[in-house]
Order: C-alpha cells, then sequence, then structure tokens
C-alpha cells in the first residue's frame, strides 16, 4: 500500500497535538489570566520587607520600592507611613504590602510574554510554528471533495472574518 502526502500529515498532525496538549494547556491558561492583568484577579497580598538607604524622600522610597505616586501619609517618631505601608526613616526598613500573581501563574505569563531576551523565547517560536502547521495540517486531514472538507474551508473563513472584525470594532 502507497501512503500519500495526507497519511503523513495526519499522522505529524495527531501526535504533534498529543505532544503539545501540555503546552496549549499553558498558553490557553496565561493567555486568558493575562486578560485580568490590569486588575487584581487572580492576585494576592503579599507583605514585603526590604532594606533601604536610609533618609529617603517619598520619591526615592517610591522609586526603589517602584510604588507610583508614593507619598508619606504620616509619620510617628521614625516610621513614616505610606498608602501600601511604612518606612523606617532611619534605619532604611521599609514594610508594605504588594499584590502579586501566585508563583506558578507568574511563570507561566512570563512564558507566554516571552521576548528574544528571555531564554526560553525558542519555545515561543517553536509553539508559533507548530500552530501554523496545525493550521496547514487541518486541510490534508479530509479530501477536497469531500462535504467535511467544505464545511471546514467555510468554518475557517468565518473564523478569519470575526478575528479581522474584532480586530477593527
Amino acid at each position: 500500500m502507497k501512503k500519500d502526502r495526507n497519511y503523513y500529515f495526519r499522522i505529524i498532525h495527531r501526535y504533534l497535538g498529543f505532544y503539545l496538549a501540555g503546552i496549549m494547556a499553558v498558553y490557553a491558561i496565561s493567555g486568558v489570566t493575562l486578560i485580568f492583568r490590569k486588575g487584581d484577579a487572580f492576585k494576592k497580598n503579599v507583605t514585603e520587607i526590604v532594606q533601604l538607604k536610609p533618609q529617603l524622600d517619598s520619591e526615592k522610597l517610591g522609586s526603589e520600592l517602584k510604588i507610583k505616586d508614593l507619598n508619606y501619609i504620616k509619620t510617628e517618631g521614625e516610621i513614616y507611613f505610606f498608602e501600601q505601608g511604612q518606612y523606617n526613616f532611619n534605619s532604611g526598613e521599609a514594610r508594605y504590602t504588594v499584590k502579586k500573581i501566585p508563583f506558578v501563574l507568574d511563570k507561566m505569563q512570563k512564558l507566554h510574554k516571552a521576548t528574544t531576551k528571555s531564554p526560553v523565547y525558542w519555545l515561543n517560536v517553536f509553539f508559533g510554528i507548530s500552530l501554523l502547521f496545525f493550521v496547514i495540517s487541518a486541510f490534508w486531514m479530509f479530501l477536497p471533495s469531500t462535504a467535511v472538507f467544505k464545511k471546514g474551508v467555510y468554518f475557517s473563513l468565518l473564523g478569519i472574518i470575526m478575528t479581522v472584525i474584532i480586530l477593527f470594532i
């Protein structure tokens, strides 16, 4: 029996799909959670204690702690209070609360947003190329003369049209 191109596309499509199932789950979860990154969804309050230089003004303290528009609210002796916490003006110790994504979800989101400066960017490239292969190989899963293939083409066109409409809304 002679094996044609469709046979090989199906085999590669099947096993690459199984291989990428875990990666697709990570990208799906991190992609959905990234939609909510501007809000506090999935974030939890974490108390940080850091040692800084003493006698920082509010602008320098905000810069060191990466808190925008930090202003001292009140002082009690050497303790300066701000909205997120407190700073010991003489010792330099700052105790403050920040909202952070849980560790595993943070790692997943960083993978999702990786750039060429990240050591794992190659996974994004591999994943993107693999998804493109899925798009192309899906059309070799059925013979072009079948009703399933024709419906598949219509659904693909609907997906493209819907995406273009959403992009320009």
